[in-house]
């Protein structure tokens, strides 16, 4: 299988907030061969990177290969017969020029670097396509916030996409979930090494990121998944309680399973991290509202004359099976052919990363026959009859409810 890893220098960009920046890098990767109507781009999530099936980019944790069970040759989306590319959004750390990039001056950006939103991501990825040679997409695909990216495809370019594929996405983030993000980023500003994101030539404030990951841990988990994982138990007698200073109590009390889960995940992130790339990319999946700017949803992807299959998961409550079925009625409302798969799960909002028996079925059957294939309607009726009913599992909106 041919595969490529580069980046691409695009000139001057033009950000939606209405700055501008001389020079956009944009790093990506791109699996298979491009036979001119094959092309598939994939859209990452928030943390990760380009490096979606594992064969270039030198990085870290989760941003490594991190769909490498979906992506590949003979995988549901096979590189054997597709071209996949993935692109690095502007405002990451990975190869794509952001805050931690090196600015006109010399000097980093930092928090000079242009606000982004997700039509910025959703723009730059198609000056990319442009340079790489490809027009029309065969599908766009993307999970959680990637789903949003790919959500934005088909609002701003719909006669460039034939199919869609969101997961685990939503069309806007709930209260809920802007008011845990809020809380990340405070606990990034907050940190006194954050020094109003100059910190490039100092200690970083790893602290602050630390928090910031491990209460998106606790979003992207279920409470049965954690209680499964983890339940009451002590940590073992090797674990070790220094990742963050302890209070003078500690030494009595346990130090539990899940307390080390998240001070291991916390350190392996911050190694791999920029504390600014997380405040940017939060506020760009924050502020994103798919039907800013129209009267509705459905306003939004009425120019869309593709299909579409929305994959939603029962335990997750950051991106709710109920928040999908309502994007999946905006599609139906402009007689737009789309499935809305529900899967049973009660592994989070990570399900589409750990379960991938579960999602590469639908996946490979949508992107070979659209909404038509056969294992896109498992759970859920055929959605050419509007009027028929549905039963969907039921959707727990409280912070530790599934």
């Amino acid at each position: 299988m041919k595969t490529e890893s580069d980046t691409v220098e695009l000139g001057a960009f033009d950000f939606e907030c209405g700055a501008e920046i001389p020079s956009l890098e944009v790093a990506y990767e791109a699996y298979g061969e491009f036979d001119g109507d094959n092309a598939v781009l994939v859209c990452h999530a928030l943390t990760g990177s380009q490096n979606v099936a594992g064969y270039g980019t030198e990085t870290a944790g989760q941003a490594r290969a991190w769909w490498n069970d979906i992506v590949g040759p003979g995988k549901a989306i096979d590189t054997n017969e597709y071209y996949v590319v993935c692109a690095n959004v502007p405002g990451s750390c990975y190869g794509t020029t952001g805050p931690a990039s090196e600015s006109p001056d010399g000097e980093p950006y930092g928090t000079d670097f242009p606000p982004v939103t997700i039509g910025d991501w959703t723009r730059a990825q198609r000056r990319l396509l442009d340079e790489l040679g490809v027009g029309r997409l065969h599908a766009v695909v993307g999970g959680s916030v990637g789903g949003m990216n790919a959500l934005d495809w088909v609002r701003r370019y719909p006669d460039d996409v034939r199919y869609l594929l969101a997961v685990a996405t939503a069309g806007r983030l709930d209260p809920q979930c802007l008011a845990l993000d809020a809380i990340a980023r405070r606990s990034i500003t907050t940190d006194p090494n954050w020094n109003g994101g100059d910190y490039y030539d100092s200690e970083p404030p790893d602290d602050g990121l630390a928090l910031a990951r491990q209460l998106g841990h606790v979003m992207y988990l279920s409470k049965s998944s954690m209680e499964r994982k983890f339940g009451r138990r002590a940590a073992g007698r090797d674990a070790r309680r220094d990742s963050f200073p302890a209070d003078p109590a500690a030494s009595f009390f346990a130090y539990r399973d899940v307390e080390s889960y998240l001070d291991y995940q916390a350190e392996k992130f911050v190694d791999r991290f920029d504390a600014n790339s997380y405040l940017y990319l939060t506020r760009a999946m924050d502020d994103y509202d798919l039907a800013e700017g129209y009267e509705d949803d459905a306003d939004a992807v009425a120019a869309f004359e593709g299909e579409a299959l929305l994959l939603s998961f029962t335990g997750d409550w950051h991106f709710t099976t109920e928040q999908a079925e309502s994007l999946a009625e905006s599609f139906r409302d402009t007689s737009v052919p789309v499935a809305h798969h529900v899967i049973e799960s009660d592994h989070g909002h990570d399900a589409f990363l750990v379960e991938p028996e579960k999602v590469g079925p639908p996946v490979r059957d949508f992107l070979d026959a659209g909404v038509a294939g056969r294992s896109v309607h498992d759970t859920v009726e055929e959605v050419e009859e509007p009027s028929v009913e549905r039963d969907f599992a039921p959707v727990h909106s409280s912070l530790f409810s599934r």
